[in-house]
């Protein structure tokens, strides 16, 4: 079970298909202050998460961030952090670690670094990022790239496992474009159909022939594919949200997933632990008679789930049916 937790919606970037549609210049009032935020991981904890990701926005500018990494160890959960990689210097990645931090997710999205910095909204990001893979290893730090696949930069992904092999990283996890914040004006360069299941067999294919471990994400069809191929389960569902992973906002608001726009509930007003366990959203989603469509009637339904944010942005409905359907893939 793991929260993400977007810290800030500040943001050194300004990507092409931010969830959060963050900049510089948000106004930062209406986050939860640091006392807010240490009440908010002693929820976490009573509410039975062992993995917490810091994130954002980038995490890093908030002043606090330590403040939290060292409450979530205080507390027993483990303490990770979402970043875009530039603000990480070698200083920053020594205090990270020795504060606590167990992995660093970084974004990097091609090898080209014209690509890169472009999808980023910044000339340089991809120099700053590498410097911040670098420094993270460096430090002890568990690294993950966390990588956007499009249309324009699918063609990459085996010469970027191999390149970050040989680099030390410990993961990659490719995201599914997801159409939402931002992203919604990228919708048509979104992995579909025949390209979005090839490219999720290419990734299973490859975890055999590599030491890192990867994970196709927000494309929860990978449970049942690798099922199919024969391959070792080494995760217990596709799609977590609501099941056993949420989202909170800044502003201390609970989403489905940081993918989904619907609120759930408010941490200013309930207690985290009683969302959790008591909305009815979230006990929606736990009861898989609820769902839709194909996703309904699916017997995979346990171990995928389908998107739940792609069902909504799609069909206006989170239980709806997933368009990119396993089922109906090998009905044809």
């Amino acid at each position: 079970m793991l929260v993400s937790w977007n810290t800030t919606k500040r943001c050194n970037l300004y990507c092409k298909h931010c969830f959060r549609d963050s900049s510089i210049n948000e106004n930062t009032d209406s986050e939860l202050s640091t006392e807010e935020g240490k009440k908010l991981i002693i929820e976490i904890k009573k509410s039975g998460f062992r993995l917490l990701v810091l994130s954002g926005g980038e995490p890093l500018l908030r002043d606090d961030i330590f403040d939290f990494i060292s409450k979530a160890k205080e507390e027993g959960i483990i303490p990770a952090m979402g970043t875009n990689g530039t603000l990480l210097s070698r200083e920053i990645a020594v205090e990270l670690k020795s504060t606590g931090l167990r992995g660093i997710a970084i974004s990097l999205d091609s090898m080209d670094r014209n690509y890169h910095d472009d999808f980023r909204g910044c000339m340089g990001a991809f120099e700053k990022a590498q410097e911040g893979i670098e420094n993270a290893l460096g430090s002890g730090l568990r690294v993950q790239i966390n990588l956007t696949l499009t249309e324009d930069n699918q063609d990459e992904f085996e010469k970027i496992i191999n390149y970050y092999e040989k680099k030390g990283v410990h993961a990659v996890y490719p995201f599914f474009l997801v159409p939402t914040g931002r992203a919604i004006s990228m919708e048509a360069d979104g992995l579909k159909e025949r390209a979005y299941f090839s490219m999720i067999r290419r990734i299973l294919d490859l975890q055999s022939k590599t030491s890192m471990e990867l994970k196709p994400t927000c494309a929860p069809q990978f449970m049942p594919i690798s099922k199919e191929m024969g391959l070792e389960q080494r995760f217990t569902r596709g799609c977590l949200a609501g099941t056993g992973y949420c989202c909170i906002l800044p502003d201390g608001k609970v989403h489905i997933c940081p993918y989904l726009p619907v609120e759930v509930g408010d941490t200013r007003e309930t207690l985290f632990s009683e969302i959790w366990s008591k909305s009815k959203i979230f006990n929606q989603l736990r009861n898989y008679k609820n769902y839709e469509g194909d996703c309904g009637k699916c017997e995979h339904i346990s171990i995928c789930g389908g998107c739940r944010a792609r069902a909504y942005y799609y069909n206006g409905n989170y239980l709806a049916q997933e368009p990119w359907c396993y089922r109906r893939e090998k009905n044809g």
